[in-house]
């Protein structure tokens, strides 16, 4: 933990650097570390990423192999050398997926090595485990929102019906996520627009019932009640009930 979150008091949020040249992945990452409750902070190449360190301290770095000025493996070099950082988890992301390129990245002082494409979930539990060895303090859970045989596993960024996994879009899961904070609750295309796209993005309202449509098929299985609950001239809601006309 940096001085000055220390010097703040408090449970701080863990702060992890992602390196990463890659905008989309990057918008990915962003998105689902922060989803966990983690601080994020970007790096676009290796040499910001030196700099970035040696301002504020992260509590981990996501580090790709191919960045423009120095590569990753240089910057995991320069990382161990200096004794403030000599003990910084960091784990290498690559798409060089050979054995020897693995080794070779443990051999250089990352920690763990994850080749590209992964799966989110499995790289959000080796930073969560790796931070746990660190002695670095993982986010608190932040529960879980559960309707009517739905469940969501925020920490876990999980969801299951009557147990069975369900696999949504990142849309569908924030849409989602809004609607189980609120069962019952009838809300109109601008307010879910509002809500779950922000207020600064233009979206069209219909959009809303693209995006409804497609939580409806993830959610609901064959024979299962519909729990989206349609509102002629209103809106949608999370409900069990049907529509009163």
């Amino acid at each position: 933990m940096t001085d000055a979150r220390a010097a703040a008091g408090g449970a701080a949020r863990p702060t992890i650097l992602v390196v990463e040249d890659e905008a989309p992945l990057l918008t990915l990452l962003r998105y689902n570390l922060e989803k966990q409750g983690f601080r994020v902070e970007e790096a676009a190449d290796g040499q910001e990423a030196l700099l970035r360190v040696a301002e504020s301290r992260p509590d981990l770095v996501l580090l790709d192999w191919m960045l423009p000025t120095l590569s990753g493996l240089e910057v995991c070099r320069q990382i161990r050398r200096r004794p403030a950082t000599r003990n910084l988890p960091i784990i290498m992301l690559t798409a060089r997926t050979e054995a020897q390129d693995a080794v070779r990245a443990l051999d250089t002082g990352a920690d763990d090595h994850i080749g590209k494409p992964f799966a989110m979930e499995a790289l959000l539990a080796r930073i969560r485990a790796l931070l746990r060895r660190s002695g670095g303090a993982a986010p608190p859970p932040r529960g879980v929102l559960a309707f009517a045989g739905l469940a969501m596993d925020q920490d876990a960024h999980r969801v299951t019906r009557e147990g069975r996994a369900l696999h949504l879009g990142p849309t569908e899961y924030r849409l989602l996520e809004f609607l189980l904070r609120h069962p019952r609750r009838v809300f109109s295309r601008e307010q879910i627009l509002d809500a779950v796209w922000g207020q600064d993005i233009h979206v069209e309202p219909r959009t809303v019932d693209v995006h409804v449509r497609r939580l409806r098929r993830a959610i609901n299985g064959p024979g299962e009640p519909d729990l989206i609950r349609t509102v002629r001239s209103a809106g949608y809601a999370l409900d069990t009930g049907p529509d009163p006309g």
